[in-house]
């Protein structure tokens, strides 16, 4: 028992000093706070205990808000001494949450500086209120009008994230928007020559109204008996299917035959290369033949030959061949 109840003891101890020392994190307590003052033009919902954030970590609190004789919010907040608050600082009001709970953000510059002094006054060039979210909305009444209240949450929560602590993106989007602004006013002439060419075929469309109209029916005629022959125009793509399946069996089929055919007709080739002689004697000689045989068939429909001389042997019974031949002796024959 004396050993469990030591260790319960351990335990709680730790557990003490953790959340203490946690408690004391979030608190950021870590040392004493510095007073510093910053000048509003507005510090609505800025109440006295509100963080006091550089780069979103909380370093202080708002100890009061005041008015002074212009009107203007004087808010008074600490800083831990572990923080340094540099020159060129701007102490900008944010939007914490969409309650409406809000926040001063201590934006340091972009070049380092000197650290400044507590009590220092950030005066009005030196602080930014934050952002009028009611003119903003205002703004997005029309749209706001069309969505449902779960979009509208959504684009809320959106719009403040934006505004909240991305503003390297609104800067982004802002230099975006004033590049495409100043490349449409660089390109002003050429839009005038678009828009002055662009009704110039307005009007030229407008004086063929009855062409176009004409146009547009002919298109719906043919539309419409697209649409009424889409069964004969799916079954004819359905037979090309079948088409071109068939072809490819025939090409597939005729592969063999048609390399066997172009290995042949190489062979061939060669041989007509090598006759070269004997074709060239032919075909000079070919036209003197032609006139010949067209004299012979000159009689009618057949060929008038004169046999000059038959040769030929026969067998007898004993087995002998006997010869057998015709010499003609005409003169036609003596050439």
């Amino acid at each position: 028992m004396t050993r469990i109840l030591i260790k319960s003891v351990v335990f709680t101890l730790v557990t003490v000093l953790a959340t203490m020392a946690l408690a004391a994190t979030i608190r950021n307590s870590s040392g004493p706070g510095e007073t510093f003052t910053a000048v509003y033009t507005d510090a609505t919902s800025l109440n006295k205990g509100d963080d006091v954030r550089m780069a979103g970590v909380k370093v202080g609190t708002v100890s009061s808000i005041d008015l002074d004789d212009d009107a203007n919010a004087v808010v008074e907040f600490t800083v831990s001494g572990s923080a340094r608050v540099e020159k060129g600082t701007v102490a900008q009001l944010k939007f914490r949450n969409l309650v409406g709970q809000r926040y001063i953000s201590l934006e340091p510059p972009s070049d380092r500086g000197a650290e400044l002094e507590p009590g220092y006054t950030f005066g009005l060039d030196e602080t930014e209120p934050a952002l009028d979210l009611t003119l903003l909305f205002n703004g997005f009444q029309p749209l706001l009008k069309v969505l449902d209240p779960e979009d509208v949450n959504t684009l809320s929560a959106e719009i403040i994230a934006v505004f909240q602590g991305d503003g390297a993106s609104v800067d982004t989007l802002l230099a975006s928007t004033g590049s495409l602004t100043s490349t449409l006013a660089e390109k002003d002439s050429v839009i005038g020559e678009l828009i002055t060419s662009l009704n110039s075929v307005l009007t030229t469309v407008n004086s063929r109204t009855d062409q176009v109209d004409t146009v547009i029916v002919t298109l719906q005629d043919l539309v419409s008996g697209l649409a009424s022959d889409r069964d004969t125009i799916g079954s004819t793509l359905d037979g090309l299917s079948g088409l071109s399946v068939s072809v490819a069996e025939l090409l597939e089929q005729g592969r063999t035959p048609l390399k066997n055919d172009i290995t042949a007709l190489q062979t061939l080739a060669g041989n007509l290369s090598d006759a070269e002689g004997t074709l060239n004697t032919f075909f000079q000689t070919l036209p003197t033949k032609l006139d010949a045989l067209g004299t012979v068939g000159s009689y009618g429909s057949w060929l008038n030959f004169y046999v000059c001389q038959i040769d030929g042997v026969i067998p007898d019974p004993e087995g002998y061949y006997g010869d057998l031949g015709v010499q003609a002796n005409a003169a036609r024959c003596g050439a």
